[in-house]
């Protein structure tokens, strides 16, 4: 007696063929384009070399002077300079509407000019946008990229009922957890296929469900509530400075005392410390540090008064608990980066295979495509 699947076990079946077939070929990319920016950082400092410089004995150059400089060479006023560690170049940021964002790399020993950057011309920020949106225009690439993801997690799920033999023994273990390198081509992509689905089922998961909080705004707030245990998600606003102040006798620079505020506070600088100047009358002057420049989830979020260079308060706060810890670490759970170099490797490893389960699912279909087409052509002949 021949034994037939159920009924959901058909429609499963069937919706992880077709969607895996529709969503194929995106699929792709976005594991690709996720495994070149696993090692962003890394490979910044071996093909950048411009972003270091030799260290002087003599004190760093204040924010406004750094920002002058760079405004006579753009004609552009700046919005804001970044301070690395010890050894790294300065970068004063601007925004040009027929360039988008650019660094301007000065020494931050001397002001002397380095090297300008445009930030869409980068190579990995055009990996990024074929991660993000698909090399589209975000309004259209981002939800395409997001509903593939969602898509990708159900054939996550699917794929592991279709894994799953009806019966245990030796020989289904066997054929359920190795691959038989010596087989023909076709049991062999079977094998790659069914097998290393399962073995990365518990990594890819979590990849695209973090990749997910960057799509959907839903999909935010209710990881949130799940991780921290029921709190809501915050919404972050920017604090204003008091224009109640603005005399014509106010403290010029208040960015430079800002400045040397936090670099006391912060010293040594293991990372790298922004100041974002106001734009607006009522901007305040933003204080963004990074204690380590391989991760992004122990940032602080800073804001001053840009009339008296009092610290206003911020929506933003160091994570109290384990939950918001891990929802700030989202990123760095994605790329692997939360869990050192290891992770990395681990990542890269996992968004590889991810990319080669399309390919190796549709020689499947093909195969059995084929299989069934051949006896009819024999027939016509």
């Amino acid at each position: 007696m021949v034994n037939r699947k159920s009924r959901i076990r058909r429609i499963s079946d069937w919706l992880h063929l077709w969607l895996g077939l529709i969503t194929g070929i995106l699929v792709v990319i976005i594991s690709i384009t996720g495994c070149l920016y696993v090692f962003e950082r890394d490979l910044r400092d071996i093909t950048e070399p411009y972003r270091f410089v030799t260290v002087e004995n003599k004190p760093l150059l204040p924010p406004s002077v750094l920002r002058s400089i760079a405004e006579k060479r753009t004609g552009v006023r700046a919005t804001g300079v970044q301070y690395g560690r010890p050894g790294e170049a300065a970068a004063v940021t601007y925004t040009k509407k027929s360039q988008g964002f650019t660094y301007v790399y000065l020494n931050p020993y001397t002001g002397d000019f380095i090297r300008e950057k445009i930030r869409d011309r980068d190579f990995f920020r055009i990996v990024l946008a074929g991660h993000f949106y698909l090399w589209l225009p975000p309004k259209i690439g981002q939800p395409v990229v997001s509903v593939t993801v969602l898509i990708f997690v159900f054939l996550l799920i699917s794929g592991i009922i279709m894994w799953w033999p009806k019966k245990w023994n030796r020989t289904t273990r066997k054929n359920s957890f190795g691959i038989n390198w010596k087989a023909r081509f076709k049991r062999l992509n079977y094998d790659l296929h069914n097998v290393l689905g399962f073995y990365v089922l518990l990594l890819a998961f979590v990849i695209a469900v973090t990749g997910l909080v960057f799509g959907f705004k839903w999909f935010a707030r209710s990881y949130h509530y799940l991780v921290t245990g029921g709190k809501t998600l915050p919404a972050t606003k920017k604090p204003l400075s008091d224009t109640a102040y603005i005399l014509p006798t106010l403290v010029q620079n208040t960015e430079d005392s800002i400045w040397q505020l936090a670099m006391q506070e912060y010293a040594p600088i293991t990372g790298l410390l922004q100041i974002s100047f106001p734009g607006k009358t009522a901007d305040p002057v933003a204080v963004t540090y990074n204690p380590d420049k391989k991760t992004y989830y122990k940032r602080i979020f800073r804001y001053f008064d840009r009339y008296t260079a009092k610290e206003l308060p911020t929506s933003i706060p160091a994570p109290a608990t384990t939950g918001e810890k891990i929802y700030r670490m989202n990123y760095d759970i994605h790329v692997g980066a939360a869990f050192g170099f290891t992770g990395k490797i681990i990542a890269f490893t996992a968004s590889l295979i991810c990319a080669s389960l399309p390919v190796t699912g549709f020689l499947i279909w093909w195969g059995r495509k084929r299989k069934v087409r051949l006896p009819n052509k024999r027939t016509d002949q």
